[in-house]
């Protein structure tokens, strides 16, 4: 998440203006889907399964997430966001008695392994008004106590207007719960165990949580201004790879959900993983669903056909964009993002193979709809062949049909965009110019040197305000930069415009560049 999340503003450190720009970054991921417990809504960042078995509840028969993150990390991922989504989930309830009325507070994070108690004590406290309440998480298997809050002092009367302490606003800083109308007309009674004993006791919930209904289509996307669903990932400064495993059991993700979830990859600079559908069964059927569904973009990898496990009989074929996401994630560290899918090393667990096999005739079908295959390898282990976008017929930008060119892009594109933000509040005159070409330079270079782009073809331009327009402020500091991944056919011009409101890629007429532009 970014640096910073207080009430609806966001702080981001950018980086400074000295600081080289590295040329390996860890690649992140990010998945949405449905879990047992955990926040709703909120990218939570783990870079193991047991922290995801902590937050979210593990491996649950009703959701793929908890699968999907599984093989990620067995796969080689390390960073991962991931985001809780929900159909209808309901908190736990708890009832605390006063004297005649209740303080009902409702369980923040929504399903039915999500177990909270509370207790009431007037501890140093010398009024009628006053209370402390005491909250914890309980882990539902252990009974161990996973999280506490304590709020000390706090009133039952809501005298928001006076500034005053009111309980309810106080819980608005809490984890855990929030309190629920009506409120109590009195204070609430001390929680004291039997035999008067000195100590508070807890009282558990009245009311268990609900885990909902089966995710849709618009659980997964949710609503930009709400910030819920895909757009709660604009909390996330940056991730390199999406996605959204089936929401369940059989249950494919639907076509409203990847085109959407394609747009916000297209606008984030990051690829969206596709799964086929559980009603491919063939070749056919795949090129048939691309074709129907009319996915066709540069941010999309998708595969064909879905894996089984070795010696199980009547397996069930399953999703693996998961474990996909985990091996580009070992790629990119091992390797680096310019190399193919199937390079020595990049295998699948031994205990997977495809659950069809597929000729070579059928195989260059599916590349043609920009489909990889899942083949088996030279030492049994099944493997992603094909190293293609799903940017078919876009005959234009065809060179960002390769998956190695397509993700150094938007690896260079991110880079430098992160790397450059401060230009945006230096004064724009040629030593800022020169200064950002530099960066760039040895960036790029650096590059070459690991050999992701020919050393030969390496231009960079920068018009830091020396263009005299106009609108400056809003044009911002533009930069050109003219590449060759080592396996491309042609240079690839990008023209780059960091702005105070943001960074986009578009054309500019500053300076003259080719006709291939991301």
């Amino acid at each position: 998440m970014s640096d910073a999340v207080d009430r609806g503003i966001t702080v981001t450190e950018i980086a400074a203006m000295d600081q080289p720009i590295d040329v390996s970054p860890e690649t992140t991921a990010a998945f949405v889907g449905r879990a047992l417990r955990g926040p709703l809504n909120i990218p939570v960042f783990v870079q193991n399964f047991g922290e995801f078995r902590r937050r979210f509840g593990g491996v649950w028969s009703r959701s793929s997430l908890g699968p999907s993150v599984q093989q990620f990390f067995q796969h080689g991922g390390k960073n991962l966001y991931v985001v809780r989504v929900a159909n209808n989930a309901r908190g736990a309830m708890i009832c605390i008695p006063a004297s005649g009325s209740a303080m009902v507070l409702r369980a923040l994070e929504p399903g039915s392994t999500e177990c909270i108690r509370a207790a009431v004590d007037y501890d140093r406290i010398d009024d009628d008004e006053h209370f402390n309440l005491t909250l914890q998480r309980i882990d539902p298997g252990t009974g161990l106590i996973l999280d506490q809050e304590m709020f000390r002092q706090v009133s039952y009367v809501d005298n928001a207007d006076e500034g005053g302490d009111f309980v309810g606003d106080e819980l608005l800083e809490s984890s855990m719960a929030r309190i629920e109308h009506p409120y109590p007309s009195h204070r609430p009674e001390a929680t004291v165990g039997a035999h008067g004993q000195l100590w508070p006791t807890y009282i558990e919930h009245i009311q268990k949580g609900a885990d909902g209904n089966e995710l849709s289509d618009y659980d997964l996307i949710g609503s930009r201004r709400e910030g819920t669903g895909l757009f709660s990932l604009q909390e996330v400064e940056h991730f390199d790879l999406l996605y959204l495993p089936p929401p369940g059991k059989g249950t494919d993700i639907g076509p409203a959900a990847v085109l959407a979830a394609e747009l916000y990859c297209r606008a984030r600079g990051a690829m969206l993983i596709v799964d086929p559908e559980s009603d491919w069964h063939s070749p056919d059927d795949a090129i048939h669903g691309v074709r129907e569904r009319g996915y066709a973009s540069h941010n999309m990898l998708g595969y064909f056909p879905r894996l089984i496990r070795r010696a199980v009989a009547d397996d069930a074929p399953r999703a693996m964009g998961g474990a996909l996401a985990g091996l580009l994630c070992k790629l990119d560290r091992t390797h680096g993002s310019w190399q193919p899918s199937d390079t020595q090393g990049l295998g699948f667990d031994r205990t997977l193979m495809p659950a069809i096999d597929v000729n070579e005739e059928n195989a260059r079908a599916l590349a043609r709809e920009g489909l990889n295959v899942m083949a088996t390898g030279m030492a049994g282990r099944a493997r992603l062949t094909g190293s293609r976008t799903m940017g078919r017929g876009s005959e234009s930008h065809r060179m960002f049909n390769s998956l190695p060119v397509r993700r150094l892009c938007l690896q260079i594109v991110n880079a430098i965009d992160r790397a450059t933000q401060w230009a945006v509040f230096e004064q724009p005159d040629a030593r800022l110019a020169a200064h950002v070409r530099g960066q760039i330079y040895a960036y790029l270079y650096g590059l070459a040197d690991l050999g992701a782009i020919e050393d030969s073809c390496i231009v960079v331009h920068c018009d830091a305000g020396m263009s005299k327009r106009a609108d400056n402020d809003r044009h911002g500091v533009t930069i050109l930069i003219t590449i060759q991944p080592t396996d491309c056919e042609m240079p690839i011009s990008l023209t780059l415009q960091q702005t105070v409101s943001g960074f986009r890629v578009a054309n500019t007429a500053f300076a003259p560049i080719m006709d291939d532009c991301a």
